[in-house]
């Protein structure tokens, strides 16, 4: 049995079984086959085409509190800064 970061309590086996027969004997489930689970569209964010690269650094807090004050994207917001001055130094 898998290890859980959360206090959920999974089903027992016998539990499980019962669940499972449960299921089988609804006429409302209906359990797709292998080639129809294949076909369904994936659940999430599309992959981007240019990825970025996770990294660790560290800034002082009055820089993360002023991006962070802006509201969410502040991340981007700090790559965009750094991305300028890049740029402008080339």
């Amino acid at each position: 049995m898998p290890k859980l970061k959360t206090d959920t309590i999974l089903p027992t086996a016998k539990e499980d079984e019962q669940i499972r027969l449960g299921i089988a004997q609804d006429d409302d489930t209906l359990e797709l086959t292998k080639v129809e689970a294949k076909r369904l569209r994936p659940v999430g964010r599309p992959l981007a085409v240019i990825t970025k690269e996770k990294i660790t650094v560290r800034l002082s807090p009055e820089v993360t509190a002023y991006f962070r004050s802006l509201g969410t994207g502040w991340q981007t917001r700090i790559d965009q800064v750094l991305r300028d001055y890049v740029n402008s130094q080339r």
